[in-house]
């Protein structure tokens, strides 16, 4: 991505006048149709002009874009005001790359590069564009609610932090994404009551991929949000047929309009006037006299223009209703701007325009009508014409030369240690609440950490930090309760630094998504931190990618986890998460076991947060499983804090060495290779080993992830030349060959690559069915990775590899 251009101020900016005069918008309409010239060029030279060497499809959405041109031009060159986020809908992508390449945001060379490798992306994309995108978007209803958590940080910021200048987050949706589940969890959520610096434009175009929308859903759908709220605004109808709703005796044409079905219309407008005339007079099986005679001065060959002239193509009726969304009383605000989707193509209207695209002549037709010249069509306009001086105006409103600093954390003010109590038995699930009391005693963490939870707070230890700062309410609210034995007191108001959700994961990874994005979108950087129960880490999985796409850092706990968690049966029990957390990019994932190594980790974590360019976020998969602390001590003494903490920060390290067993040399050596939850089983199984004989080291696999990338690193090295052997701090020389035995509260395959490393036999233990309820022993001994089930295995394993 290329850092957002600016411009230096120039010695007179008009203020817009209220209200946009005639000369004006007929500069907006010479700018509208210059994009939507460049628009649909982008994608054609994509398919048609650009060489394809291996024959795939390219692709792109003439079509869809096409519906977005008028809405897009009104905000970018009229409505939208320094600071105004923005996310656009993931078809209309060619539209925002040719209003930046307008406003000189984006260099002409790129807009033959749509869908091509370094080049513009098929959808918005923050961190893969070369110019500024706000939201990421691409799969669809993300874009749309993004924002939404985006004005929930901004508020949260403006109560802690003091009011900075007003932005707005507005979000471009397609019609269709309304569909999505992820969009109604938002809307239905108390947290995002309220707010008023949040605008949707829906693009009421009444087509999806594969056919036109039956029925009229407009209706319904602005009932649902009016009940929840929400201000609601239509741009229905432009003003020429406005005008003609205004003479008398048309209330027949106007309820024939609002009422045909969405394919009627959609086959209406692509009719000749002289085909169109009769169908539009026949209403209900019954030619209607004042329909007819309200069209009657309408000429044939304007018929479908006027039929089609729809608000969201009007440019006037489009500055007119979005100068509503501002008004007082301030409030979250929709617009259904109703469009039609290829408006300006002869593909207008199609129901199955939706992939279509323009033929060479299409082209060329299309380039003679705007009165381009031959080969002047990627040109820009004239600097000094009408349209060039708005473009440029547009570019010094929106891209000021001094951009606001944003106020961050200095990496320093993160303690090297965090003070915790590490002997007795504790789970790594309390040790977390812990650690977030005492951060919660450190000033400029404090006012930088914001916790969330969807509606398990409580239950996954985050009770000390809420009594300690405070639920986030925008107003005081009163607390019924004042039992003093209450575990958790839930303090409600502006200062408060928890957000609670009601139970959606998609809410909380797009809440941790937008909070860590913070520092770019509001200026302001905050550092979520977000618990969730483990196994449902998959039912918000599309928004935490969304948010690893997009490039936010964030930490999220994962609790409880695994079977482990054996009384809550197979519903509550995860084993394909930390799969996830080895294969997800830009993820940081780890499994302690113990109480120092999580706080050592998470120290990390919050460090990862303030690298705004390398820093990844974090996963944390913790249990409720007490272990003895003291089981770490032999490797502490070993090897000493600071060796220590480098080992379980890069992934792992020797918790048991058999060097000091006192075992002679010889002996057959197996490696246990353990995470998290089970290490006192694995423990456990080695010292019977040992007394049979058998040479055992037990691994401790901090971070499987992390252990993976330090191998893949140093391959990488050797294949450049260089000289290092991978993992040798656990795995020396003399032992490479030794056979491995990986033992996981989890799938067995996310350990099952250690084999790989130098070609020694691997046994893989893991849970590889649905669990049930039950006692912590009956479940760990039905999938066999209890401590017999690993001495079993190392026994097997010793006899095929020494004395077969």
């Amino acid at each position: 991505m290329q850092p957002r251009l600016t411009r230096e101020p120039s010695a007179v900016l008009p203020h817009a006048p209220v209200q946009p005069t005639s000369e004006l918008l007929a500069t907006l309409d010479t700018i509208q149709q210059r994009v939507l010239w460049l628009t649909t060029l982008i994608i054609h030279h994509a398919n048609n002009v650009r060489p394809n060497t291996d024959g795939s499809k390219v692709g792109g959405h003439q079509a869809s874009s096409a519906s977005m041109v008028s809405i897009m031009t009104a905000l970018y060159f009229r409505f939208l005001k320094a600071g105004d986020r923005v996310s656009v809908k993931p078809h209309a992508s060619p539209v925002f790359h040719a209003v930046q390449y307008l406003m000189g945001q984006l260099p002409q060379h790129y807009l033959t590069t749509l869908r091509a490798y370094g080049g513009l992306q098929a959808y918005p994309s923050r961190t893969k564009d070369p110019d500024q995108v706000d939201f990421s978007t691409g799969s669809v209803g993300l874009g749309a609610v993004a924002p939404a958590f985006a004005a929930l940080a901004q508020r949260y910021i403006d109560a802690h932090f003091g009011s900075g200048p007003a932005r707005r987050f507005i979000a471009l949706v397609g019609d269709a994404e309304l569909d999505e589940g992820n969009v109604w969890e938002a809307i239905l959520d108390p947290a995002l009551d309220g707010l008023d610096n949040l605008l949707w434009i829906v693009d009421l175009n009444r087509q999806s991929l594969d056919r036109v929308v039956p029925g009229i859903r407009a209706t319904h759908l602005k009932r649902l949000f009016a009940e929840s709220g929400w201000r609601v605004l239509e741009a229905k109808y432009g003003r020429r047929l406005q005008m003609l709703f205004d003479r008398p005796g048309v209330s027949a044409l106007r309820s024939r309009i609002d009422e045909m079905s969405n394919e009627e219309y959609q086959a209406l407008i692509r009719l000749s006037g002289a085909d169109l005339r009769p169908r539009l007079i026949r209403a209900g099986g019954v030619d209607s006299a004042e329909i007819a005679s309200s069209i009657r001065n309408v000429p044939d060959d304007e018929l479908p223009a006027v039929l089609a002239n729809l608000g969201g193509h009007d440019l006037e009726e489009l500055l007119d209703v979005l100068a509503q969304s501002d008004a007082e009383p301030k409030k979250p605000t929709i617009i259904f701007a109703y469009t039609v989707k290829g408006w300006g193509l002869p593909i207008a209207g199609h129901p199955l325009n939706h992939s279509m695209l323009l033929t060479d002549e299409q082209i060329e037709a299309l380039r003679a009508q705007m009165g381009i010249a031959a080969g002047q069509e990627w040109v820009a306009f004239d600097p000094n014409s009408a349209a060039g001086k708005l473009c440029a105006a547009a570019a010094e409103r929106l891209f000021p030369a001094a951009e606001p600093t944003p106020g961050i954390l200095d990496p320093a003010a993160i303690p090297e240690e965090i003070a915790i109590p590490t002997q007795g038995v504790a789970s790594t699930q309390d040790t977390f609440g812990r650690i977030l009391v005492r951060l919660a005693d450190v000033p400029p963490l404090r006012e930088r950490i914001v916790t969330t939870a969807p509606d398990v707070s409580v239950s996954t230890n985050l009770a000390g930090w809420i009594n300690k700062t405070g639920v986030f309410t925008p107003q005081e609210e009163p607390d019924y309760e004042t039992e003093a034995y209450r575990l958790l007191k839930w303090k409600r108001g502006p200062g408060g630094r928890h957000i609670e959700l009601g139970i959606s994961e998609m809410n909380l990874f797009t809440l941790l998504g937008m909070f860590g994005l913070s520092t770019e979108l509001c200026a302001q950087q905050l550092i979520p931190i977000g618990t969730v129960y483990d196994p449902f880490v998959c039912r918000g999985l599309d928004a935490l990618i969304y948010g690893l796409y997009s490039g936010a850092k964030f930490i999220f706990a994962g609790t409880p986890s695994g079977v482990t968690l054996s009384p809550e049966g197979g519903a509550h029990q995860s084993s394909v998460t930390p799969s996830l957390g080895m294969e997800l990019p830009n993820l940081d994932y780890y499994e302690p076991c113990f109480s120092q190594e999580l706080s050592w980790i998470m120290v990390e974590a919050l460090r990862q947060c303030c690298d705004r360019v390398h820093g990844r976020p974090t996963y944390l998969r913790l249990s409720t499983k007490p272990i003895d602390q003291l089981l770490l001590s032999p490797a502490m003494k070993r090897l000493g804090a600071a060796t220590l903490r480098r080992q379980v920060l890069a992934g792992a390290y020797r918790l048991l060495d058999w060097h000091d067993s006192g075992m002679a040399a010889g002996a057959p050596l197996v490696q246990i290779a353990v995470t998290g939850t089970m290490i006192p089983e694995a423990l456990e199984a080695a010292a019977y080993l040992q007394r049979e004989g058998v040479a055992v080291n037990v691994l401790n696999l901090t971070s499987p992830r992390r252990l993976f990338e330090a191998w893949q690193a140093t391959r990488q090295t050797q294949r450049g030349g260089g000289h290092g052997m991978p993992l040798q701090w656990i795995i020396p020389a003399e032992e490479r060959h030794a056979p491995i035995i990986t033992v996981h509260d989890a799938a067995p395959n996310a350990l099952a690559w250690l084999g790989s490393v130098y070609g020694a036999p691997v046994t893989t233990l893991g849970v590889d069915n649905f669990g049930q309820s039950g006692a912590r022993a009956d479940l760990y001994r039905s999938f066999g990775i209890d401590t017999e089930a690993v001495i079993t295995a190392a026994f097997e394993v010793v006899d095929e590899v020494y004395f077969s």
